[in-house]
C-alpha cells in the first residue's frame, strides 16, 4: 500500500499546486501511517478524505480545508470530482481542463488506474495545447486556439456508475471526443464492451442493427445525414462495422448505449450521435445479465 501511495504522490506532486493544500495531504497520509497496526483498516478512508481536501481546496480557503481534514468519509457511495483545473486565456487562445478524480472505491487498484489515467492524459492535453500556442507565436502566426475538458456522470445507480469525459478542440473548426468508464458498484471492477458478451459476435449484431437505424433516422428526417452503405454520400468510406472497443455507456435504463465520435459516421453538424441498442436484441450473445435490462 505504502509503495502505491508513493507512486501516487509522487504522480500528483509533478502538478503545480497550493502549498497549503500539499501540507494538508501529506499530513493526513503521515499522520495515519503513524498509527498502530489495529487501525490500518481506516487508511483507505485517510486517503480518500486526503483526496476529497485536494479538490474542496481549489475553491476554498486552507482554513477551511484543515477544519474538513478532520472529518471522516462516511458511506461507499462512488463519487468523481474535479481534482485539478488547467486555465489559459491571453484573449486569443483559451484552455480550460478539468482533472477528474473517482474516490471511494474499494477497490483502490482499479482507482488508482483510473485517476493516473485521467491525469496523464489531461496532462498531456494541457501541454500539447501549450505547445501549439507556443509553436504558432515562433512562426509568427496568429490563431485562435482552444480545447476544453471536462466530465460529466452519464449513470449512477446501485449497480452501474458511467462517467464520460469530453475534450473539445477549437481551430478552423471543432472537433469533440467522448470517452466512457463504466463500473460494475457491486463487484468493484471496469466493465468493458467485449466483457459483456460470450464471443465477438456481438459486433455484427449491433453494427447490422445500427446501420438499420442509420437509414430508418434518414429516410423519416431528410436533415440527418450519415455515412453509411447502402446510402449516396459524398465521402469515399461508409460505416460498416463498430469497433471491438468501440465507446460505449450503460444508461440508467440498464441499456447498451453505443457511442460514435463527431466526424466518425456523420457530418460535423450531426455531433457525435449516440444509438441505444435493445436488450432483447443481444440477449442470445450475452455473457451476463447483471448489467443489461430487458425491454
Amino acid at each position: 500500500m505504502d509503495e502505491k501511495l508513493e507512486k501516487m504522490k509522487q504522480t500528483y506532486m509533478e502538478i503545480p499546486i497550493p502549498d497549503e493544500l500539499d501540507f494538508i495531504v501529506n499530513q493526513a497520509i503521515n499522520q495515519h501511517r503513524k498509527k498502530s497496526k489495529t487501525n490500518l483498516k481506516w487508511l483507505p478512508v485517510a486517503i480518500t478524505a486526503a483526496a476529497i481536501l485536494f479538490v474542496a481546496g481549489l475553491n476554498t480557503s486552507a482554513a477551511m480545508a484543515q477544519s474538513l481534514s478532520d472529518l471522516p468519509v462516511v458511506g461507499k457511495l462512488i463519487k468523481v470530482l474535479t481534482f485539478r483545473e488547467y486555465h489559459y486565456d491571453d484573449g486569443a487562445n483559451k484552455a480550460n481542463v478539468e482533472v477528474p478524480i473517482i474516490t471511494n472505491l474499494e477497490n483502490k487498484t482499479l482507482e488508482e488506474s483510473l485517476n493516473t489515467k485521467y491525469l496523464e492524459e489531461s496532462k498531456k492535453l494541457y501541454t500539447n495545447f501549450m505547445n501549439d500556442i507556443a509553436q504558432m507565436k515562433a512562426s509568427g502566426l496568429e490563431g485562435h486556439l482552444g480545447v476544453d475538458s471536462g466530465y460529466i456522470v452519464k449513470t449512477d445507480n446501485d449497480q452501474i456508475f458511467s462517467v464520460g469525459r469530453y475534450v473539445v478542440n477549437t481551430a478552423a473548426s471543432s472537433s469533440t471526443v467522448f470517452q466512457y468508464d463504466t463500473i460494475d458498484k457491486k463487484n468493484q471492477l471496469l466493465i468493458t464492451l467485449p466483457s459483456l458478451f460470450k464471443d465477438d459476435g456481438y459486433i455484427q449484431v449491433i453494427s447490422d442493427y445500427i446501420k438499420a437505424q442509420m437509414r430508418q433516422q434518414m429516410k423519416d428526417d431528410p436533415a440527418k445525414v450519415y455515412w453509411v452503405e447502402g446510402v449516396p454520400n459524398e465521402v469515399k468510406f461508409n460505416f460498416t462495422s463498430i469497433k471491438k472497443d468501440q465507446s460505449f455507456y450503460l444508461n440508467k435504463d440498464g441499456k447498451l448505449v453505443i457511442v460514435f465520435q463527431k466526424y466518425e459516421v456523420t457530418p460535423g453538424f450531426m455531433g457525435g450521435p449516440e444509438f441505444v441498442i435493445p436488450t432483447n436484441l443481444l440477449a442470445a450473445q450475452l455473457s451476463t445479465h447483471a448489467y443489461l435490462l430487458p425491454e
